[in-house]
């Protein structure tokens, strides 16, 4: 036992129940992918509600099963989670996942009943492995054009689009036995800040807000198990507090207004949005006051986790946290673990081909351009999100296992001489295609494909992002969404 969890049961000696509720509420990340960390199978011994596993813990398929398959021999009840949205978001890629598209390519091809497939691929997946809770799909709308976090990530801005690709998405994963999470209530799309980085504000006033809400009102009708709350402050909803940590959006506008009764789940509290103003273990204590079922601490290091555990013992210790809201809390936990803790003995087959449909039918342009073989390809894309983006994909490698004479690079940050860049790649004499990926955040990015453009004016212009000034674009960088554009490009 640490100091920490020595000095928490000296201070804090709850009842034993109650000490178990409190456990369940929280959800732990940790590294290694062969064994349980003995803090992390104490919290597991203790009650702990779930776990969320990353790239970290992700080494092959049986691996993941044999993780889970020990996981779960610690505490059947405990909920095995995993951000499974598709598209760039990849920890699974070594486990051999399904390649789909993200939400927005789904969005534009707009055949939920494709939307469904693609999903059906993914919690099959999750099922074969193990995992039995996805952090996913995305309800936010895309609506601000400088947003630096949702984007490719949601279906789109209308709302009655996402609402729809939304239900299909939510009831094709619950067949599969998989817990869905909609996320980030009451809507991420509106900021110009990205809250892994600092804290979030939507300005907007109350009536323009309520169309954000169609979405997870949708979610809600369609039986949606549990929402994830977003860390972005509302003045008009609560000026003083972001979502994850406010009574007045968890329980009036949620509970309340919208009658959701699933889990409600934190985003994860190491994000600066809440680590910085509150700190893990306060907002931890705080979140779970406001209304909130679960709070995710998705960091390795379990000592931010004990710390949070800590703070919520403490707190009921001293009836700052009410113990009926931790027995609300931990029994939606429980009615959650019931139905979906267990993972089904037989896992029928997907369709393994729906991604890469999704994924062709969403590629769009003013004009295709006319196909080209033995092209320089130049792919220039931001750095990789650290909390989101593993996969490490480029078009160039795409098109090169279609076109083996394709020639190029990949860059994701700004070459410290321009000029000299841009002359080397003209000189090649080949064919050339410039792809961006919202070049529009990423002056950089910008700079080099106008730069190109100024002197090859044939060059085969490519979005990867959202689009911008009708290139060729692909609504997403998940490896399926590069090769349905290299097919493109190649005439394949």
């Amino acid at each position: 036992m640490t100091h920490a969890e020595r000095t928490s049961a000296a201070v804090t000696a709850l009842p034993v129940d109650l000490d178990e509720a409190a456990h369940r509420c929280l959800v732990a990340g940790f590294d290694g992918t062969t064994t349980v960390p003995d803090p992390l199978k104490r919290l597991i011994d203790r009650g702990l509600g779930g776990v969320i596993l990353f790239t970290r813990n992700v080494r092959d398929a049986e691996q993941v099963r044999r993780l889970t398959d020990e996981l779960r021999a610690l505490r059947p009840d405990l909920l095995v989670a995993i951000d499974n949205e598709g598209g760039g978001i990849g920890h699974l890629v070594r486990a051999g996942a399904p390649d789909v598209p993200g939400s927005y390519a789904l969005g534009v091809v707009d055949d939920p009943a494709l939307t469904a497939r693609c999903a059906d691929a993914l919690a099959g997946h999750l099922a074969t492995l193990g995992i039995t809770a996805s952090y996913a799909p995305v309800a936010d709308l895309q609506h601000q054009p400088r947003n630096p976090i949702v984007r490719t990530r949601s279906f789109g801005a209308d709302p009655a689009l996402a609402a729809r690709h939304l239900r299909a998405w939510i009831t094709a994963t619950d067949v599969r036995g998989i817990a869905s999470c909609a996320k980030h209530f009451p809507g991420h799309g509106g900021t110009v800040t990205d809250s892994h980085h600092g804290i979030a504000v939507d300005p907007r006033p109350y009536d323009e807000l309520l169309v954000d809400l169609e979405p997870f009102r949708a979610s809600i009708a369609a039986g949606v198990p549990m929402l994830m709350s977003a860390h972005v402050v509302f003045p008009a909803l609560d000026a003083n507090r972001p979502a994850t940590l406010s009574r007045r959006i968890l329980g009036d506008l949620l509970r309340l207004e919208l009658g959701f009764d699933g889990v409600l789940v934190s985003d994860a509290l190491e994000m600066k949005a809440i680590a910085d103003a509150y700190g893990e273990a306060a907002g931890a204590r705080i979140a779970l006051a406001a209304g909130a079922d679960q709070v995710i601490v998705a960091v390795p290091d379990l000592d931010v986790t004990l710390a949070c555990r800590d703070a919520v013992l403490d707190a009921l210790h001293s009836r700052v946290l009410p113990e009926e809201r931790v027995w609300e809390a931990s029994g939606r936990v429980r009615r959650l673990a019931e139905r979906y803790a267990t993972p089904r003995l037989t896992v029928a087959a997907w369709d393994a081909d729906a991604g890469l449909e999704a994924a062709r039918r969403a590629v769009r342009a003013r004009t295709l351009p006319p196909a080209v073989r033995g092209a320089h390809v130049v792919d220039v894309f931001p750095a990789p999100h650290p909390a989101l983006n593993w996969g490490g994909e480029d078009l160039l490698t795409e098109l090169r296992a279609i076109d083996p004479t394709a020639t190029g690079t990949a860059l994701n940050t700004e070459p410290a001489d321009l000029a000299a860049v841009v002359d080397g790649i003209v000189r090649t004499g080949a064919p050339l295609v410039v792809a961006t990926s919202d070049a529009g955040l990423y002056p950089w990015q910008a700079r080099l494909r106008d730069a190109l453009a100024a002197r090859r004016p044939d060059a085969v212009l490519v979005d990867t992002g959202l689009p911008e000034g009708g290139a060729l674009c692909s609504y997403g960088r998940g490896r399926v969404n590069l090769r349905a554009v290299a097919e493109v490009l190649s005439g394949a």
